[in-house]
Parts: structure tokens; sequence; C-alpha cells
């Protein structure tokens, strides 16, 4: 997955968070000498940034390292492998990086300006399909002076790009491992972030050590790190309560989420921590199938769903519904959807279709991914199918695939409607916009808009304060409502579980809801 996290609105969009632990001191005693082992039900779809924009990010953040980044506690991306980063000019056209001294990649090759030139060009040269060469729209050209100074020319202004390139899709790969024209594939990374990855197996586990030569913000308080991935959160959780995992990151279930904040039997010793999510789930109507292509079935669906219902129902509280593609806490939110269509209505959903000759119930399948949101998104989907067959007016059928299937399914445009979620890639209404629309749609479907494309977007990465792009965001969301291609369901809570005496939970998440794994220690028991 996948960006796919303005700046006043980070702290709600560092929405995730994370506890973390399990028990007892290390053999050493010593902080530094401490192993976290964290659980999660969102497992790569690769180790290769070039074809990274989605959960994968989750493990890259840790094991590269990217020009910028998100210290913990800050809201704007700061230097990591650079020293300095700034835009040369008033138009917001050219920024220049100067490196950090003597960096280099875990196989010993040096990390210069023009290994930084290398990685950022093989992301648009690879151009993987649903990858974040999207990203990269604005760049035009990368320039290097000497071994430490890299230019990076825009083909236009843009405001957010020192965001991007604190993404993890942006992450710098060592030359020499990594093929200019296709992605790495053996299962092995070389990278200069603060973990190494020692060993990796797909679906199961990954080890991370703290990497001796790293150079960069990240303040490491542990030495060690496995990820282990679960494929049902029941499983993750019973691992947890039997200690072999310290911390739980994405995936619990909202039953498990108050099962948890119950304290009953069995949950001694395990905390739970919430914070307000910037991430989203949203239905994509594909425009050549056609049933979905017809913008009366698409308005008719925005009039039946209810979102009350379904986070009631399905996610107990621990979600809440959204009427925008802009969440809440993010400048540029509004409740569009809602100001369009109001409650759920079938009466007039009905009157939609009847008008565009419509008279049979819609025959409709709709997809989702069974392994990258959690276990809650086959009851949601089942609901919608409620919702929408009790109404009369459809026919649904549902169909689900493991993530790398389904992603391999929407980018080729064999769904014609499927279920989506969005973390986002940085603090800011453009990442919750741009991803969706034009040719390269993160979807997998291209939406164009010209109005959004041409003359908003360009608009609000003109202004470099990113609190004055209200008005154009307000308007792109109305073009949303107008066309119906996207629909919003619901806006995150975000909760982990972990034992009682692991700390630096609070301080794990940055802006992209990406966990910082190098937060996480084990506390000392008296």
């Amino acid at each position: 997955m996948f960006y796919r996290a303005s700046l006043q609105a980070a702290a709600a969009l560092a929405s995730l968070s994370l506890l973390a632990g399990c028990g007892l001191l290390s053999d050493s005693g010593s902080e530094e000498n401490q192993k976290i082992t964290v659980g999660t039900t969102s497992s790569p779809s690769t180790l290769d940034p070039a074809a990274a924009w989605d959960g994968s990010w989750e493990l890259m953040r840790n094991i590269y390292q990217t020009l910028m980044s998100f210290p913990t506690g800050s809201t704007s991306p700061e230097p990591d492998a650079a020293d300095t980063c700034t835009f040369t000019d008033a138009t917001s056209m050219a920024y220049r990086c100067t490196l950090k001294k003597n960096l280099k990649f875990s196989n010993g090759e040096k990390l210069d300006a023009q290994a930084v030139k290398y990685s950022i060009d093989r992301v648009v040269d690879i151009h993987f399909k649903g990858g974040p060469a999207g990203l990269l729209g604005s760049l035009d050209r990368i320039e290097t002076k000497g071994d430490d100074t890299v230019i990076f020319h825009l083909n236009k202004s843009d405001a957010t790009f020192p965001f991007i390139l604190a993404t993890p899709a942006m992450s710098l790969v060592a030359p020499g491992d990594y093929p200019k024209d296709k992605i790495r594939d053996d299962g092995k990374v070389t990278g200069s972030g603060p973990y190494l990855l020692n060993s990796y197996e797909t679906g199961v586990s990954a080890e991370l050590t703290k990497n001796p030569d790293y150079k960069g913000f990240a303040n490491r308080k542990n030495n060690a790190v496995t990820i282990k991935y679960f494929e049902k959160s029941a499983q993750m959780v019973a691992a947890l309560k039997d200690k072999e995992i310290d911390a739980t990151y994405r995936g619990l279930t909202a039953e498990e989420v108050v099962g948890l904040e119950d304290k009953k039997e069995g949950n001694d010793g395990l905390q739970i921590v919430e914070t307000t999510g910037a991430d989203i789930r949203f239905l994509v109507f594909n425009p050549k199938d056609p049933a979905a292509s017809k913008p009366a079935v698409r308005k008719a669906i925005a009039h039946v769903v209810d979102r009350d219902a379904l986070v009631a129902k399905v996610y107990r509280g621990t979600a809440e519904p959204l009427y925008s593609m802009i969440p809440k806490g993010i400048s540029g939110h509004t409740t569009s959807f809602f100001d369009t269509f109001g409650d759920p209505n079938v009466k007039k959903a009905k009157e939609l279709l009847t008008e565009a000759g419509i008279t049979e119930p819609v025959k409709m399948t709709f997809w989702y991914t069974t392994d990258r949101y959690g276990s809650s998104t086959q009851p949601e989907f089942e609901e919608l199918e409620r919702q929408l067959e009790d109404s009369g007016l459809f026919d649904i059928t549902l169909e689900s695939a493991p993530w790398k299937t389904f992603q391999e399914g929407f980018t080729q445009g064999q769904y014609p409607v499927f279920g989506r979620g969005w973390f986002p890639d940085f603090p800011d209404p453009d990442n919750f916009i741009a991803p969706f629309v034009g040719e390269e749609s993160v979807t997998g479907t291209p939406y164009r808009n010209k109005e959004i494309t041409q003359k908003l977007i360009p608009a609000t990465r003109q202004e470099s304060d990113r609190g004055a792009v209200s008005r154009q965001f307000e308007r792109a969301q109305q073009i949303l409502v107008e066309d119906v291609r996207l629909l919003p369901l619901w806006q995150g809570k975000l909760y982990v579980a972990s034992a009682e005496d692991v700390g630096g939970g609070e301080r794990a998440l940055d802006p992209q809801t990406v966990m910082q794994m190098w937060e996480l220690y084990r506390k000392a028991s008296w």
C-alpha cells in the first residue's frame, strides 16, 4: 500500500499509537541491549521502495534512510541523510540537499549524491504499476554537484516536495544491489537506516538488529526488533496474552479493542492506547464496469450506505463516519458527501435509478482484501452488502483476495467496485486528493478531472503556507461528490495493545502513521 500524512494537523495525524511490550528486563538489564517483538496483521508486499506505496512502509522506515524524515515530535520534514535541505527559489521549483558526511550503505558502498540520484531516478524509471512514481509527478530532473550536493529541479511549483522526500518510498538504496530497470526480488535489503534486516520470511517475520554505521536522527532505545506477521488478529492477540510478542501494531478488531479495554481475566499486565486516526476507508468505482460506470448507480449507492450503522455494528465506536476524502484533523476537511446526500434515503436512490431507466436490482461485485486492513474488513463488507440488498435496489456479490493478489487485480482494472484504505503519506490535504486523481491514480483506475489536476492542485502547491489552501481543497472535494468515483466510508481511531512494562509507545508513531521501532524499550522492573 497505496499514500498514500497540515502541519497543524500532525498531532491528529500521528494518529496511530503504539504501546509496547511484555515484561522483563533483557539479560543485561541494559536498555541498549534489549529486544522488542511487535506483531501486526499488515505484512509488506515488497522490500523494494520503488514498488512500495502501501503498508510496506512500516518496515522500510526502520531499515532504509531518506533525505528528509519526521523525527519524533516534528510536524514537518527535517533532514535525515541530508545535513540541510531548502528551496533555492521563491517559486518552489528547485530543492537543494547537502548530505551528511561519510554515509555508507550496509554493503560498504558510499551513500553519496550519485547514490541519491540513482535511488530516486529508478522510482521514476521503473514506474511500477500501483507504485510510488506518482508521488514524483513534479520532478523534472536531478542534478548532482560533487559527492554531497543534490538539486531536484521541478517542472512546476510544489511546496509539498520536502514531504514527498520524507516518505519511505524515497528510501535510499545501494546502486550496486538494486537494478536500475527492475524491482529487486531476492528477499534482501541494502540500506543505511537505523536497523539492518538480518532475515525475512514473507508473511512470517522480519528480524532487525541495530545498524552500527547508521548516521541519522533516530535515537535507538533497543538494539533489535522482531516483527511477526499474523494472518488473523485473533492469533496476534493470543500471542500478546501468551507473551510471545510485546506489542501489537495494526489489525485489532473492534471486539478485540473492547475486550482488551475491559481488563477481564487474561488481560492482566496488558494496556491499550487510543489515538485519533487519519487513516480512511472508501469504495472505488471502476468506470470500465457496465454498472459502476453509471453515475446514477454510484449516486444511488451513496444515498443508501448508512455509515452510522456500519460504524456502530462493525466497529463499535472504534471508528467514525467520514463524509469527505480529507479526514477530520486535516485542514480542508468538509462534510461534502453528507451535505449533498444527507442521511440514508432509499426513496431518493430509487428515484435516481428509475430516472436512468434502471428498474431491476443492479447486480454488482464488491471486492475487499483479506489481510491488509484487519479482520473487521469482512464483516464491514457483509454489512455493506446487507444495507444495499435490503434496499431492494441492488444484488451484491462479495469477493476477496490476499493483498498481493488484490493489488494486482485492482491495478489491472479487474474489479467493478472495491474497498481501499489510505494511511497518509504526509500530513497535508494534498495527500488525500492528489493520489486518487489523474492518470496515475493509486487506485489503479485513472480519474481524469482537469480542474483538479491542472488548476486546483497546482495552485495549492505554489503556497508554502499549507494552512492557506483550504478553499481549493474544498472545491476539489465538491468535485469528488459530483462524480462519486470514490465514496468515503469511515475514519479510524487507532489502537495499540501491549504489555504494561514497555515504554516509548507514545513517541513511536510519526505523522505518516508509520512506527518508529527505535522508540520502544522495556522498562526496568524494580
